[in-house]
C-alpha cells in the first residue's frame, strides 16, 4: 500500500452532506436566516434560546454524569433488574412521581435519556414522560392564582391520568415486541455502546484507568448529543415566540364547542410557549369565550408537544416510539378536555 493510499484511509472524512445534515449546521443557518431578514430581532432571538439552554444545563448536567457514573461502574444493569417483574407498579410510581417533578418539557429529556441510556423498561419511562411536563408544583400555584382550584386540581388529575395510559398501553404494545428497542441508532452509537464492566459494580470507578475513561468518554458523548439538540430546539422556539404573536392563538382558539376542543389540542402543540407563560395567555382566551375543555386540551397537549419537546424527543428515539408519544398526547389532551367540559356542562 503507499504512503498516499494510507495517508487517505488515515485522514478523517468531513463530507459535505454530513456537515449540512448536523445540528450545528441548522442552528447556524436558522440564525444567519434572521441575520439575513431581520437583524434587528437577532439579539433577542439569540438571548432567548441562550437563557433557555442555560435553564435547562443544569438538569444535563446531572443526567450526562449520572450515565457516565452507571457506565463505568457497571451498575447499568441494576436498574433493568430492579425493575423485572414491577413493571406495573414501576409505570404507576412513574406518573405518579412525574405529576410532581418540577421539570418542564425539555428539562426532563436528559432524565429520559439517561432511564433509556440504562435500560429502564418504556413504558414507565413513557409514564413520567408524559406526566412530567404537564404539572409541578409552581406551575400549580400559578394555575390557580389565574384559573382556580378546579381547574389546577384537574390538569394534575388529567397528567397522571395521561402518564398510566401511555404507559400501560406502552407495555401492552411490548408484549408483542413492537418496540423492543426505543432509541435511535445514531444516538446509541453516539452515547450507549455495549457495557464492558461484567460482575459486581465497581462504586469507586476513579480507582482503574479504564473505568475512568468510560466515564470521561460517555459524559462528553451525552453531553454533546443531547446539548445540540436542545440548543437547536430552543433556537426554533425563539423564532416561533417572535415570529407568531398570541393574538393569534387567541384568535384561532376563540369560541365553544367540540370542535374547538379538537384544535386546540391541535394547535396547542407548536403554539405552547411554556408552563408560565401559557397560563395568562388562557385566562384571556377564556375572558374572550373560550370553552373550558378547550384551555384544558391546549394545557395538556401544549407541554408534551412543544416545539422543544418534540425536537428533543425525535433526537433520541425511533419514529414509532416518537409517533407513539404525539398520538398520547393528542387523543389525550382531546379526550380530557371533553371530560372537563362535559364536568362543567359546557359541551357544545
Amino acid at each position: 500500500m503507499s504512503d498516499i493510499t494510507q495517508r487517505q484511509k488515515l485522514r478523517p472524512k468531513y463530507k459535505l452532506s454530513k456537515i449540512i445534515k448536523s445540528v450545528p449546521f441548522a442552528i447556524a443557518m436558522l440564525l444567519v436566516g434572521v441575520a439575513l431578514l431581520d437583524f434587528a430581532q437577532l439579539p433577542a432571538i439569540v438571548q432567548f434560546a441562550i437563557r433557555a439552554f442555560m435553564g435547562t444545563l443544569p438538569f444535563i448536567l446531572f443526567a450526562v454524569l449520572m450515565i457516565g457514573y452507571l457506565k463505568a461502574t457497571g451498575s447499568e444493569s441494576m436498574i433493568g433488574r430492579a425493575f423485572a417483574g414491577r413493571e406495573i407498579q414501576a409505570i404507576f410510581l412513574a406518573a405518579l412521581i412525574g405529576g410532581l417533578a418540577p421539570f418542564c418539557s425539555c428539562e426532563v429529556i436528559p432524565f429520559i435519556a439517561g432511564l433509556l441510556a440504562v435500560g429502564a423498561p418504556l413504558s414507565a419511562v413513557m409514564a413520567f414522560w408524559l406526566a412530567s411536563p404537564l404539572i409541578d408544583p409552581p406551575t400549580f400555584i400559578i394555575t390557580v392564582s389565574e384559573l382556580g382550584w378546579e381547574f389546577a386540581l384537574s390538569r394534575a388529575v388529567f397528567a397522571v391520568s395521561l402518564g398510566l395510559m401511555g404507559g400501560f398501553v406502552i407495555k401492552m404494545i411490548g408484549r408483542r415486541g413492537a418496540i423492543a428497542d426505543p432509541l435511535r441508532e445514531d444516538y446509541k452509537a453516539s452515547t450507549c455502546g455495549a457495557n464492558r464492566f461484567k460482575g459486581k459494580p465497581k462504586w469507586a470507578f476513579w480507582t482503574e484507568q479504564e473505568r475512568v475513561q468510560v466515564f470521561r468518554k460517555e459524559g462528553i458523548t451525552n453531553l454533546l448529543f443531547l446539548g445540540q439538540w436542545l440548543a437547536l430546539a430552543y433556537v426554533i422556539e425563539a423564532l416561533f415566540v417572535t415570529y407568531v404573536p398570541a393574538e393569534l392563538v387567541a384568535q384561532v382558539l376563540g369560541g365553544e364547542g367540540i370542535r374547538t376542543i379538537g384544535l386546540a389540542a391541535l394547535v396547542g402543540a407548536p403554539a405552547y410557549l411554556n408552563g408560565y407563560a401559557a397560563i395568562p395567555l388562557i385566562a384571556g382566551l377564556l375572558d374572550q369565550g373560550m370553552s373550558q375543555g378547550a384551555a384544558m386540551a391546549f394545557m395538556i397537549a401544549g407541554p408534551v408537544t412543544s416545539i422543544p419537546a418534540m425536537m428533543a424527543v425525535m433526537s433520541l428515539v425511533k419514529k414509532q416510539v416518537f409517533a407513539a408519544y404525539l398520538m398520547f398526547a393528542i387523543v389525550g389532551a382531546v379526550l380530557f378536555g371533553l371530560v372537563f367540559q362535559y364536568a362543567n356542562g359546557f359541551v357544545g
